[in-house]
């Protein structure tokens, strides 16, 4: 072949390989780009992750920080301000844990009027900033831009992109990504993610504050919904309730002792089914209208949840609810305190003595009220000693889902016997914390002291 031939052959050669150098880069090009976008998918995902995993505001943003390191960042801190103003450190998280104790992310910061702290620019409303020349602490700083710059220099701090918590037109904070390491530097190619995290990281930290505000507006409206104790009968009463930790804090849960005419006390706990704003008012409509059949006539509790049952089937058909009406009496001044008393559907009152031992009254019991109006409803009699405590308590203070209701009830006489002797509002206040942890329904009990015989009057706190 003569040298003509063989460059001509040539030349198509070295164009292929070109192109396929070219095509090579090209795809290259595409698979990194691919990547990156898939890598700030993954880490968006797993940010909303964290934030959505609790309603607890710290412990989310404490979430949110180690997903974003070292990913992301080496550092990253989260500034709030509060409900005057104030801005407030809330998390500082760092790739080594050790970094960043002791006091980092404690307590309230400088103000941020005049100041040219980053962070102050950012709750402006400026989008995110990107710090590449990290000036050092002076003397002439104001509080805090000495404090903001304390914390990079403390963090060996060489980019960082600061960016502000705007939601509903508001801004909530700020957000501070970090990075110490000069080989993975902070650029302008991560202010788009960062302003992406940022306007999630606020609707989470809004979506919190709401609920929170909600369940403390529903909180107040159940409690305003629940009776004064009577301070002046014969015997000494307290009452506490205690809303559900995952819902919306109202619910059916209800208490009430009120002294008729004639000296009688009556106690009544009751629930009604649901954990909503209208189980909330139907418990208030059915507290007053007991109220209004127990003081239209004294007559036996049997007879009473009777014609309750019977007036809730008129006006509420499709509703049940469990009630337990007890009335306490004696009929001389030297003769035992009786209680009589009927169960619709209720967890069984507990007797515990001044010696420590407990058994739950049993008797009385019927069928729930607003199934059937017909059913007999008993009526039973038990003699308190003196000294001794009755506790009337709803089922969410026994009740677990993960374990048999039996263990619940022995668990509370353990607690109630060891708490025999307590003053009274002690003796409430340790069966509660005892027993309603973490608790998925609501909680409510009254507990009543039987005074010795010739006792006075003692006051009662709901």
């Amino acid at each position: 072949m003569c040298p003509e031939q063989e460059d001509a052959g040539a030349q198509p050669r070295h164009a292929l390989e070109a192109e396929r150098d070219t095509a090579s880069a090209t795809s290259l090009e595409v698979d990194e780009k691919v990547q990156r976008a898939l890598d700030r998918l993954t880490l968006l995902i797993n940010a909303a992750e964290a934030l959505s995993s609790t309603l607890e505001v710290e412990q989310g943003l404490r979430r949110l920080c180690r997903t974003l390191i070292p990913g992301l960042a080496d550092w990253c801190a989260v500034d709030l301000l509060d409900d005057r103003g104030r801005l407030r450190r809330l998390v500082v998280e760092h790739r080594e844990a050790d970094m960043t104790s002791p006091g980092l992310d404690e307590g309230l910061l400088p103000p941020v009027e005049g100041s040219e702290a980053a962070v102050a620019h950012a709750l402006l409303g400026v989008g995110p900033v990107l710090l590449t020349d990290i000036p050092q602490p002076k003397a002439q700083d104001d509080a805090l831009s000495a404090r903001e710059r304390e914390l990079f220099e403390r963090l060996a701090t060489d980019t960082v992109i600061v960016a502000p918590l705007r939601a509903r037109r508001q801004v909530l904070g700020a957000l501070t990504l970090a990075r110490s390491r000069r080989e993975a530097r902070l650029t302008q190619d991560a202010l788009s993610l960062v302003e992406d995290l940022a306007h999630r990281v606020a609707l989470a930290v809004d979506n919190a504050r709401l609920h929170a505000e909600a369940q403390h507006t529903a909180e107040r409206l159940q409690r305003s919904l629940l009776p004064e104790l009577p301070t002046n009968g014969p015997l000494e009463v307290a009452a506490r309730y205690q809303p559900a930790s995952a819902t919306a804090r109202v619910g059916g849960d209800w208490y009430d002792a009120f002294v008729l005419p004639d000296g009688a006390m009556t106690l009544i706990i009751g629930d009604i089914a649901g954990h909503d704003l209208r189980a909330a008012v139907m418990m208030s409509q059915t507290r007053n209208m007991l109220r209004g059949i127990a003081c239209d006539r004294k007559e036996p509790p049997g007879k009473i949840l009777a014609r309750l049952d019977a007036a809730h089937h008129i006006l509420y058909p499709h509703q049940t609810l469990t009630c337990t009406y007890a009335l306490i009496e004696r009929l001389g001044s030297d003769e035992p305190w009786l209680m009589h008393y009927g169960a619709a559907g209720h967890p069984a009152p507990l007797l515990v003595t001044r010696e420590g031992e407990t058994h739950f009254l049993t008797g009385g019991r019927s069928l729930m009220i607003g199934v059937n109006p017909e059913v007999h409803r008993p009526a039973a009699t038990e003699s308190l000693p003196p000294h001794s405590t009755v506790l009337l308590y709803t089922d969410g203070l026994v009740e677990r889902r993960e374990e048999d209701l039996g263990r619940g009830l022995a668990r509370l006489r353990q607690h109630a016997a060891a708490l025999a002797r307590e003053p009274l509002q002690r003796f409430c206040d340790e069966i509660v914390k005892g027993m309603a942890t973490n608790n998925s329904d609501d909680v409510a009990l009254i507990a009543v002291r039987v005074a010795p015989s010739r006792a006075g009057p003692a006051v009662a706190t709901p």
